[in-house]
């Protein structure tokens, strides 16, 4: 596996439990941490993030963006290498586009049961 990879899915763990174990939200949202993109230069890494239900994405966004530094303290703890990447979350949109593909194609065979 290339370094790069390697740092992603590092990172990608790392949040994921950190979100899970540390952060106080409602027991009906789950987010996931489903990739990491960390730039060439090492500094920065985009946290790609599904929000389930959707509807409370820009609250729960708002909720990581306010406790950004937190995670970051947390992440640079467990981390053991430097610098780690300053994170930034953005909304996973390949999770959704999926979940409304799969919606449609269900849609489209229950409309062929009924013909």
């Amino acid at each position: 596996m290339h370094k790069q990879e390697k740092l992603n899915n590092l990172i990608k763990r790392e949040l994921s439990q950190i979100i899970l174990r540390e952060l106080d939200l409602p027991s009906d949202i789950v987010v996931t941490v489903t990739r990491v993109a960390v730039a060439s230069s090492g500094f920065y890494a985009k946290v790609f993030v599904s929000i389930i239900p959707t509807e409370k994405r820009e609250g729960v966004i708002d909720a990581l963006e306010r406790r950004i530094y937190f995670l970051q303290q947390q992440l640079n703890k467990k981390l053991k290498i430097r610098p780690v990447p300053k994170i930034e979350f953005v909304t996973e949109k390949k999770t959704e586009e999926a979940g409304r593909v799969e919606e449609l194609l269900k849609k489209i065979k229950d409309l062929e049961k009924n013909e």
